[in-house]
Formats: C-alpha cells, sequence, structure tokens
C-alpha cells in the first residue's frame, strides 16, 4: 500500500458544496474528489427545503445509492414523470445509470435530508425542466 494515499476525515462544516447541483436540491460532499483522494466513490448529503424540488437530472454513467434519516421524499421517472416512488425516515434507494428523475420533499414543512453514494464523481446532468404537473406535488 502506498504510504502516500492516507485516510481523510471530513469535519463537520468542511463538506464541499462545489459540486454538480440541479435546482431546489443542494448537494454536499462530504468523500469524493472535492476534499479526499477518493477517486471511484462519492458520498454526501442531498438536502431538500420544504416543498422544492429538483430539476429534471439523472447521474450519467453513476450508479447511487441513497437513504433517508429525515423527512419524506419522492422520486417522479418515466415518460412525462408520471410515475413515482414514496421515501421517508429509514428507507433505501437504487438509482440506476442514466436514469432521468426528479428528487422532491413532499413536506411543505420539514427539510427532507438523503444521505447519497454514487460510484465515480458526483455526475449530474440536468435535463429539460418538467413542463407538466408532478402528480401530489405542491409548492405551497
Amino acid at each position: 500500500m502506498s504510504e502516500t494515499v492516507k485516510a481523510v476525515v471530513t469535519r463537520k462544516g468542511q463538506e464541499d458544496g462545489r459540486t454538480g447541483q440541479s435546482g431546489g436540491c443542494v448537494r454536499i460532499s462530504g468523500v469524493g474528489p472535492q476534499r479526499t483522494p477518493a477517486t471511484k466513490i462519492w458520498f454526501g448529503t442531498v438536502s431538500n427545503e420544504p416543498r422544492y424540488r429538483s430539476l429534471p437530472h439523472h447521474h450519467g454513467e453513476a450508479e447511487t445509492g441513497g437513504y433517508v434519516p429525515k423527512g419524506k421524499g419522492r422520486i417522479y421517472y418515466g415518460e412525462n414523470y408520471c410515475e413515482y416512488l414514496d421515501m421517508e425516515e429509514g428507507d433505501f434507494v437504487f438509482v440506476p445509470p442514466h436514469f432521468p428523475h426528479v428528487e422532491v420533499n413532499m413536506s411543505t414543512t420539514e427539510e427532507l435530508v438523503w444521505l447519497t453514494t454514487r460510484t465515480l464523481d458526483n455526475i449530474v446532468v440536468n435535463v429539460p425542466d418538467v413542463d407538466s404537473i408532478l402528480a401530489g406535488y405542491r409548492r405551497a
């Protein structure tokens, strides 16, 4: 094992926000090339304020795993984003590569937080926004 590569701790408050973003969905990197020598994994938090959603996007060739420690979320996908999966505290989710989706906080009062990891860097490819209304989603 190389003597130059060492374990790295990213302390609270030292996370990096210079990572791919998609509208009202904020990604903060704890493990990834922004703060560590990691080359094959990204791990961080993703949050949505009450009533907010991401822009439609996908994560390129990266596989994504998520865990919801706080809040109630929904992922819209499929043709015209008419299909969706609901998640709440304690749920895990897998998002495959090149899978267009919208991440939504379904609460009008509570923050939604996801712990997210993906292969490679935090790839975020924004795609055209949704023209139609997302079923059950509201901002007010």
